[in-house]
């Protein structure tokens, strides 16, 4: 089970940027995705998350409006569409899924990829 990211980088307030996380190793249109992030001395937070089918989605009430998830399932992979980013989005963003089997949960999180938005 593997989840990777990728599309960070340094952006300038105000500029967009698009995150993709490529699943594998599971059976991926059965499970709900998310994206968190961690700001640097900060606990990780919940940034967006959207069910197996992508018909139901949630975000943080710091990004509604500016940020968008997607999901294509036919490629297993998520997306994370932001734009008018401020200074404090900057962060590392980690993909993230739980998966339950039986009495079994598993969360895999990606690695992390880190973007900064700074003049």
């Amino acid at each position: 089970v593997q989840l990777v990211e990728s599309g960070g980088g340094l952006v300038q307030p105000g500029g967009s940027l698009r995150l993709s996380c490529a699943a594998s190793g599971f059976p991926f249109s059965k499970y709900a995705m998310s994206w968190y992030r961690q700001a640097p001395g900060k606990e990780r937070e919940l940034v967006a998350e959207i069910d197996s089918i992508g018909w139901s989605t949630n975000y943080a009430d710091s990004v509604k409006g500016r940020f968008t998830i997607s999901r294509d399932n036919a490629k297993n992979t998520v997306a994370l569409q932001m734009n008018s980013l401020k200074s404090e989005d900057t962060g590392v963003y980690y993909c993230y899924t739980r998966r339950v089997l039986g009495s079994s949960r598993y969360d895999t999180w990606g690695q992390g990829t880190q973007v900064t938005v700074s003049s």
